[in-house]
């Protein structure tokens, strides 16, 4: 008979959860926060599917879940969808708990990514990257509908920018990043677009072959973290 390893760690903040646990926590968490206003219409389930890295199944089953606990309605007809409840109760959804005890990690891997990406850049400038693609990938962040869309979008273009970094250094900021996202949350569009400026700076630092431009629009970008993502807002 197998016995239990008892030496493993125990399972800590969002990593005890299921996929579904963590969309229902992560859109929860975004009602609480005022990030996703009551009677705001959710993205279509496959866009949600890709932005927080689960299956579309899933997304689905954690609707229904969250339309069980009244925090969002499904209605029909051409003016239907997923919507958040105009009156969504608090506290409702326990996983959130998860998402907040976290917050030291968040803030360990905000700080993770600034240094690693603050020297990506620097190196970049002097190598640029892909401009064309980074140029298309802002004009497109700025025409989107929704979260959804931005967040695949917003991935690409940090990914893009890091691409002519050294190997292991790419690496680890990948690493890095895709953790961090493990806690992206829905946001304001208008935030959003604020971001995307912020991109656009970014872009044109390394056009500019200017290290210290790119590194100064960085430390802006990723260390304003610390007060938009959920951390900061809690």
């Amino acid at each position: 008979m197998a016995t239990a390893d008892l030496s493993a760690p125990a399972l800590t903040g969002i990593r005890r959860l299921s996929a579904l646990d963590t969309v229902r926590a992560r859109i929860a968490l975004a009602v609480e926060l005022g990030l996703l206003k009551p009677g705001e219409r959710l993205p279509p389930n496959g866009e949600i599917a890709r932005a927080l890295g689960v299956a579309e199944i899933t997304v689905r089953r954690a609707l229904e879940s969250l339309a069980e606990d009244g925090l969002i309605e499904r209605r029909r007809g051409r003016a239907g969808g997923t919507l958040v409840a105009e009156h969504p109760p608090a506290s409702r959804v326990s996983e959130v708990g998860a998402y907040r005890e976290s917050a030291g990690e968040v803030r360990e891997l905000i700080d993770h990514r600034l240094v690693l990406e603050s020297g990506l850049v620097q190196f970049v400038a002097k190598r640029p990257p892909d401009l064309v693609r980074l140029r298309a990938l802002v004009a497109r962040m700025d025409t989107v509908r929704d979260w959804a869309e931005f967040h695949e979008l917003d991935a690409e273009f940090h990914r893009t920018v890091a691409a002519p970094g050294p190997a292991a250094a790419v690496a680890q900021y990948e690493t890095v990043l895709a953790e961090l996202y493990r806690f992206y949350l829905p946001y304001p569009m208008e935030k959003l677009r604020e971001s995307n400026r912020e991109h656009a700076s970014l872009v044109k630092a390394l056009a500019a072959g200017d290290p210290n431009a790119a590194a100064r629009v960085t430390r802006k970008h990723v260390g304003g973290l610390h007060r938009t993502m959920f951390v900061g807002l809690a």
